[in-house]
């Protein structure tokens, strides 16, 4: 192992007593029972790769602040590569999660042609296989990178472009084949690009279509090597493009039924994509669970002054915690797993900012889980749902759900019975009061 981290000496413990440097979890306690399961197994956590380690701290107005040596001109492509591969291997470890999330350019570098960076890409795949045995750290997810070089920017399985749809089938199947040499538990595909930046110029149906083949060829080839995970999307209304045809989980729903895809993809579901949307990170998650189509975490948040997408770490129980619930009610995570898709301030220069980045949001998310806990045992707000549709399990609702009786008998039956119904209380304010309750109650 590198020593890159040298700041951050051994691997951060469970110490709630004792907030020393912060490089100690208050919170997050690995082998804590939780509703019967450890709490590692609950959240299964990962760190993305591009964000903590192929990100230089840029943005639009300013050129990288981070400390990041492998980033640096003049490096050779492939010695960087390496360099990166020891430092994040070194984090994973010391920070002690799980599981890690990687895009093929996040980890190799592009090459001439495809041959070249599949070959940069298989060099980088063995090694971080020895490293996965030296350190005990999984894939939760591996996906490639089809929005990033120039030749994606009017998308790739949505390009106008056949050799682009082509280029970008290559470099998935190259991808999932090096997700399943990793024992990764899920693969995701992100339409960064697969939209449009003006109507003016494009061909809705036309896209749909070529994204649905696609798809399909994906999960085809899946079957055809024995891939064994879970094939993700990752919905996000807009950003880079001006409208992305995976808006919401509502959307992909759509087009997954739309295109007889509905048994073959789940949704990764990105909290600061939820909220860009127009939603809510409970919404989203509610949607997907009780559709059946959930899959995996982004845990993130935006900022509600900002209209674009900061990946900034999260820090609210508040809304973790509702979201959690739901995922914990309805029998809690899969192959999928909470995968930290965040990153730091750009003026967040200390190499231990990552350490503290994550600590954070890894101890909410773990107090998030208790609350959750509490409020399913609590049963208050399963109890509110069943008051509210009782209605529906007396003989006139079962007769109206079970198609016994049509529109215009049902008319006359109520004109009979000259049924004039009254609104009843949805007692939002007292549910919010109870959750809230549960959120002060909850210890750590």
């Amino acid at each position: 192992m590198s020593d890159f981290f040298v700041d951050v000496p051994s691997p951060v413990a469970f110490a709630s007593d004792s907030p020393g440097d912060g490089l100690q979890y208050q919170v997050y306690d690995p082998d804590r029972v939780v509703a019967g399961k450890r709490m590692a197994e609950h959240l299964r956590i990962a760190v993305c790769y591009w964000h903590s380690f192929n990100w230089a701290g840029s943005d639009v107005f300013g050129a990288g602040t981070f400390d990041r040596p492998w980033l640096a001109g003049g490096v050779d492509p492939m010695e960087a590569a390496f360099a990166k591969q020891d430092a994040a291997f070194e984090f994973f470890a010391k920070l002690g999660t799980p599981f890690f999330c990687f895009h093929d350019v996040d980890m190799a570098p592009e090459g001439a042609t495809l041959a070249a960076s599949k070959a940069n890409l298989d060099v980088l795949v063995d090694r971080a296989g020895e490293k996965m045995d030296q350190t005990g750290v999984r894939l939760l997810w591996g996906t490639a990178n089809l929005f990033s070089h120039p030749r994606y920017a009017a998308g790739a399985a949505t390009n106008p472009d056949p050799d682009v749809f082509a280029h970008a089938a290559a470099q998935v199947r190259h991808m999932l084949e090096a997700t399943q040499r990793l024992g990764g538990e899920n693969y995701v595909l992100w339409g960064g690009r697969e939209g449009y930046e003006t109507l003016l110029n494009t061909r809705l149906r036309r896209e749909a279509d070529q994204l649905a083949r696609f798809l399909t060829m994906v999960a085809d080839h899946k079957r055809s090597i024995g891939f064994k995970g879970t094939l993700l999307l990752e919905p996000k209304p807009q950003e880079p493009t001006k409208h992305q045809y995976d808006y919401d989980c509502a959307s992909v729903h759509g087009f997954l039924d739309r295109y007889d895809l509905i048994d073959e993809y789940r949704v990764n579901i990105e909290v600061n994509h939820a909220t860009l949307s127009g939603h809510s990170f409970h919404h989203e998650v509610a949607y997907a669970l009780d559709n059946g189509i959930f899959g995996s975490v982004d845990a993130n948040r935006g900022d509600s002054q900002n209209g674009w997408d900061t990946d900034q770490f999260p820090n609210s129980v508040d809304e973790l915690s509702i979201a959690v619930y739901e995922i914990l009610r309805a029998g809690g995570l899969t192959t999928g797993g909470f995968n930290f898709d965040t990153k730091l301030r750009r003026q967040s220069l200390a190499r231990s900012d990552l350490f503290h980045g994550h600590i954070g949001g890894i101890d909410t998310l773990a107090r998030s889980l208790l609350v959750a806990e509490r409020l399913l045992a609590d049963g208050t707000l399963e109890a509110e749902r069943d008051r509210r549709y009782a209605g529906w399990n007396t003989e006139q609702g079962r007769r109206i759900l079970h198609g016994d009786v049509d529109l215009a008998t049902l008319a006359d039956e109520t004109v009979a019975a000259a049924l004039d119904p009254r609104p009843v209380s949805g007692r939002q304010e007292w549910l919010e009061g109870q959750v809230n309750r549960v959120i002060w109650s909850t210890p750590s």
